[in-house]
């Protein structure tokens, strides 16, 4: 039998009675939905790039992410993170050592490097070239966009 249906054929009490609705309103669940989908869209970059650096502004057009990437970040206290994992004075030629035993040269990630806009710009040299001398010959150089010529 169905729902709101009479069987007898007759009605009951007043002929305004209305049957129970039998459908599910989905329009609020689509836009909670919706919603959440916005959330989620414009807080995944801001989670990509765990250490706060102060990027330095330039005009150069964005690269392709590649998959296979290393992030080398550096503060604005000069300390070293590979990814998101906090390297300790002196180790990084170690840490890279790690990283790089795990695959063969033509197989290297590009490491993109995020430092701060305040650092020392030996400091920065000194990184990259502990990362040439590990074998990461492909450095990205990140930087944040600038609307103006310098």
């Amino acid at each position: 039998m169905a729902m709101g249906l009479n069987s007898s054929g007759r009605k009951r009490g007043r002929s305004s009675r209305r049957a129970p609705m039998a459908e599910i309103n989905v329009t609020p669940f689509v836009d909670v939905m919706l919603v959440l989908l916005i959330i989620f869209m414009i807080t995944a970059p801001m989670l990509a790039s765990g250490v706060p650096v102060d990027l330095p502004e330039s005009r150069a057009n964005p690269m392709e992410q590649d998959v296979d990437q290393v992030t080398v970040s550096i503060d604005e206290s000069g300390f070293i993170y590979v990814d998101e994992t906090l390297i300790e004075a002196g180790e990084f030629p170690v840490a890279l050592e790690q990283l790089a035993s795990t695959r063969s040269t033509a197989e290297m990630p590009v490491v993109t490097l995020r430092a701060d806009r305040g650092l020392d710009y030996g400091r920065v040299m000194a990184v990259m070239g502990e990362l040439n001398r590990s074998g990461f010959n492909q450095v990205t150089l990140v930087t944040s966009g600038s609307s103006e010529a310098p």
